[in-house]
């Protein structure tokens, strides 16, 4: 079976009329690819961009008719050259900690939106503490981690509160049925090693990396499994719009158990949209007080689905749903229930929301 993502050719909404021209780094990645068809099939013209001509080329049955550029991001003349034309910059291209803010940095000189899929915790925290003031000067919307780790549990952390002002305490319960992580992945979890970190007390300190075993009743089909903490980007994301003192995570055993094995083989397509078997549920819990909200969502392959989620957010940038200029998390730049609704069923197989 092909693992070249389907691209259907109808265009997906007016912000595409005329097919504008979107950059995106690291496309012959596995997230980069996804995120190309979703492009496309949207009506916009991906622009591709990366290290590797051969590797770019590779991708012409995938989008026969987009340009290719190859820049560094050691080069900021390409990537100037590279971004030219575009009226949005997306990301693909990890480890983050070496991309992230020389793209951004190309994106501020165009005067055009910055979006990533960065899992990064460090790279995104540190994009909200210095790009701030320069992306509001530049006009410029930069929106971190907008996929499934960082995009999706901000967003529905972000449904789920609804009118409360606050909250005690958000968890981020994660629920995958297996987890074969791609190359890039593995490179950066390596790079990434010991700098993970958890929003605590009012604030991000290091993750404790504990291996304490608990029960957590995750979302229907998953039930009751055993899990463990879990960092990730949407505890930077929450707390910069969100007023909490503990943002915690947690996740089954079982794709940690795949993750932390040096044999667990990458991810195989198994539909005609390259998408892999893997499933997942995500439960946002909202306490305040003795109140609780949640909102779950459930769907399947955890690196298809962040290309219908940085898509869809650079759609609402475009079309002038984003928000004001600065750096932007999911949640705060969006509608969160509206956005998470326009995903169901066709990327989100379900999704559960406090009315």
């Amino acid at each position: 079976m092909s693992n070249t993502p389907s691209t259907p050719a109808a265009p997906y909404a007016d912000v595409w009329s005329g097919g504008r021209t979107v950059a995106v780094v690291g496309a012959s990645g596995h997230t980069g690819r996804f995120v190309v068809a979703e492009l496309l099939r949207r009506g916009a013209k991906p622009l591709l961009v990366g290290r590797d001509r051969g590797r770019l080329d590779a991708l012409r049955g995938l989008a026969p008719d987009a340009p290719v550029r190859v820049a560094s991001t050691e080069d900021a003349a390409s990537l100037d050259r590279a971004l030219d034309g575009a009226v949005a910059v997306v990301n693909c291209a990890g480890p983050f900690l070496a991309t992230s803010f020389p793209v951004v940095d190309a994106a501020l000189r165009a005067g055009i939106p910055y979006l990533d899929v960065a899992a990064e915790q460090g790279v995104t925290a540190a994009l909200f503490d210095t790009y701030g003031e320069r992306a509001r000067e530049a006009g410029v919307v930069v929106a971190p981690s907008l996929a499934f780790y960082g995009g999706l549990g901000d967003l529905l952390a972000t449904a789920a509160l609804g009118d409360w002002p606050d909250a005690d305490e958000i968890t981020l319960a994660y629920a995958l049925d297996s987890w074969h992580p791609t190359r890039g992945t593995r490179v950066t979890g390596e790079s990434n090693a010991g700098q993970h970190l958890v929003h605590s007390g009012g604030r991000l300190i290091p993750f404790g990396y504990s291996q304490d075993v608990f029960a957590w009743d995750f979302p229907k089909p998953f039930g009751t499994q055993d899990a463990s903490a879990f960092a990730t980007a949407d505890q930077v994301t929450l707390p910069r719009h969100v007023r909490t003192p503990e943002v915690r995570a947690v996740m089954n055993l079982a794709p940690l158990r795949d993750i932390r094995a040096a044999d667990t083989p990458e991810p195989v397509p198994a539909d005609a949209g390259g998408r892999s078997a893997q499933t997942f549920a995500v439960e946002a819990v909202v306490r305040r007080g003795d109140r609780t909200r949640r909102a779950v969502a459930e769907g399947r392959d955890i690196y298809a689905v962040t290309a219908p989620l940085v898509v869809a957010a650079l759609e609402r940038i475009l079309d002038g749903r984003g928000g004001a200029p600065g750096v932007r998390a999911a949640g705060e730049a969006f509608d969160a229930p509206d956005f998470l609704r326009a995903l169901t069923p066709e990327h989100l197989t379900r999704v559960d929301l406090p009315l």
